[in-house]
Parts: structure tokens; sequence; C-alpha cells
């Protein structure tokens, strides 16, 4: 039902969900000279985990943000207000609503969250939640199939400063190649180094 309302233009629909990379990436099967084996030279360090948050409204846009380490409640929570607001001008505007479908995921369902449902209703911003353990029912997961697939598999980074940029590399080479646009939302200032800031590679 969703996805019909959003074909018609009755709503904005996005698919939010989070997923995770490190400086190694995995091994994969490939084709490879006769009599030789396939190596993947890995850095000195492992590193810290990189994670990202991503809002995708299909052949429309991609907003995603990136921290080290976990997401938190409150780092939702921010990406929610921020999406509310343009919720809000779309409402007034078009009488359009903003769905973002996700996953039952404890930062998704905090008591921090749930407080802050009806007012984000009040905007035009509503969360959809998909049934428990049914994440193939969310499209996003695709997209970071391909992200790890495509764009970073084989690869080796020497700094999360590194990964983080090749992963924003990745995503606006596929909203290229499908027609929409990524933007970056930066969520904590201690993340500003990352890429050296991603926005000003991208604007």
């Amino acid at each position: 039902m969703l996805e019909l309302a959003a074909a018609a233009g009755e709503i904005d629909l996005f698919y939010g969900d989070e997923s995770g990379y490190c400086l190694w990436s995995a091994a994969s099967y490939s084709y490879y000279f006769r009599g030789e084996q396939k190596q993947q030279q890995q850095t000195k360090k492992r590193g810290k985990r990189l994670s990202i948050l991503g809002l995708w409204q299909p052949l429309v846009t991609f907003v995603y943000s990136l921290v080290l380490g976990s997401w938190k409640s409150e780092d939702f929570i921010k990406l929610m207000d921020e999406q509310a607001l343009v919720a809000a001008d779309i409402y007034q505007r078009t009488g359009r609503i903003r769905v973002i479908t996700l996953d039952n995921g404890s930062i998704h369902t905090s008591k921090a969250v749930k407080k802050k449902l009806p007012c984000w209703q009040l905007q035009g911003l509503y969360l959809f939640f998909l049934p428990p353990y049914c994440s193939e029912m969310n499209p996003i997961e695709l997209e970071w199939q391909h992200l790890k697939r495509d764009e970073l598999v084989g690869q080796m980074f020497e700094s999360e400063s590194e990964l983080a940029y090749q992963v924003a590399v990745g995503l606006e080479a596929r909203g290229e190649r499908n027609g929409h646009q990524v933007e970056y939302v930066n969520l904590r200032s201690q993340t500003q180094h990352l890429a050296g800031n991603l926005k000003q590679f991208f604007t």
C-alpha cells in the first residue's frame, strides 16, 4: 500500500537502515591467472568500524551520515528532526506526508524516539516499522549489498578517513548511475574530519 501511494505521488516514501564497514574488505571470488593464487594485502591495523545511516527514496535521493563506532538513539533523533523540518515544509505546500520505513532496531524504537513520534507526525513525518526479522522487506538492504559488492570489494584502506571517502565516492557513483541525488548530513561534530568533511567533495 505504501509503494502504491508513493507511486501515485500521495506520499514521499523513504527506506531507512544502518550498515557497517571496516578497513579490511571481505575477500571475494574472482578469476585469476592459472597457477597463481589471488592475494589481498592487509593493512597494519583493522581500524574502527565505520557506521552509515541511510535514508533512500528510490530514483529521487539518498540521504546518509557517517560515524565511527555505533549509532545511538540521539543520532537517529537528530536525523529525524531534520527530516521533520523538510517534511513540514512539503506538507504545508502540498499536503503530502513523508513516511520512513524502518526495522525494529533499538535506536529506532527507544523511549526517546517514541516520545518524539507525535511531534514528528504533526510536522508530516511518519515512521513505519516492518515486522520483526523481515529485513528483506526493506529495499535499502540491496543498496548496502551493492555498495560493498560493487564499490568497495577487495579494497584495503589505510585509515578511517580514506574508507569514509571511498564510501562517499561509491554512493555518489551509484547516484549517478541510478539517477538519484546523494546528500551527506553530519550529525556529530567530532566526525567532521572524516574524509576531510565530505561536503566539500560533493557540493
